[in-house]
């Protein structure tokens, strides 16, 4: 994707764009986390994160660098965005080996793989703005429209481009999904996520992660959670939404109180951890 096609200044995303609305609301991070829960259960993407990442050591790095990395490309302009997304392909040609639960080869810039990974970000996020009424089904359909270009830079084809074009493909992918022991083990890690001693020591902050995965794991599509063995009880919908507002509302507080700009912390972790 070469920086010539747009405002290399304003970025892949100028402001106006669907794109910069859905990744700088808060509910965006909590989708970005059920994302997380929903990758696991595809065992070649789910091998090379368990073959190449050491938990729990990386667990915070690794995600801190993912959301620096979405919200550098939304908001950076195309030469750190081009950049940065370089420095995602190099390390991507580097995860290759084999999936043990299919016994199949995986490689990270697998078109297959970059596009699953993709969905589930994508979709996530938007789905998870959209659900507290903050964009509509047009803006969600001009957000995933305009996140092929961000895929395209990673390489991925093929890209879903509207919300209905997300879930035929997971229809069509589901056949190759499974919560094997892996997938278990990986969810199981990112709801008891380890949390940094600076941070452990801060009382409420092992019940805040634990809210904040509940509401994550609400947000995943029924399909997934049947997977996962997960109920659905009567009003189960109605408390991740009032989860994932008041979560919202926190993030929000702490972005005032802090006098941030929307994307503006995880877009300096990503341009010095690359």
């Amino acid at each position: 994707m070469s920086s010539s096609t747009t405002d290399a200044g304003a970025g892949y995303f100028p402001p106006g764009t669907a794109t910069r609305t859905v990744v700088a609301d808060p509910a965006a991070l909590v989708g970005g986390i059920s994302a997380l829960f929903l990758q696991t259960l595809h065992p070649r993407a789910m091998a090379g994160v368990e073959q190449h990442s050491s938990f729990p050591d990386d667990f915070w790095p690794r995600l801190q660098r993912t959301a620096g990395y979405v919200t550098t490309l939304a908001f950076a302009d195309t030469a750190t965005a081009d950049r940065v997304a370089a420095h995602v392909r190099v390390i991507h040609r580097q995860v290759h080996g084999t999936d043990p639960v299919t016994g199949r080869p995986y490689a990270a810039d697998d078109p297959d793989l970059l596009r699953w990974v993709h969905a589930c970000e994508v979709g996530s996020l938007s789905a998870a703005v959209r659900r507290l009424g903050l964009i509509d089904a047009a803006e969600e359909d001009r957000f995933l429209a305009e996140q092929v270009t961000a895929g395209a830079l990673l390489g991925a084809t093929g890209l879903p481009a509207s919300r209905a074009e997300v879930d035929a493909y997971f229809a069509d992918v589901r056949p190759e999904l499974v919560a094997s022991p892996i997938a278990r083990r990986a969810a199981r890690r990112l709801a008891l996520a380890p949390l940094p001693l600076r941070v452990e020591l801060l009382t409420p902050a092992r019940p805040v992660w634990t809210a904040v995965a509940a509401v994550a794991i609400g947000l995943l599509p029924s399909w997934a959670k049947r997977m996962y063995g997960i109920p659905e009880p009567p009003g189960a919908g109605l408390a991740t939404t009032a989860g994932l507002r008041a979560i919202r509302s926190a993030l929000l507080t702490v972005r005032r109180i802090r006098g941030e700009e929307p994307g503006a912390q995880f877009s300096r972790a990503a341009q010095t951890s690359h």
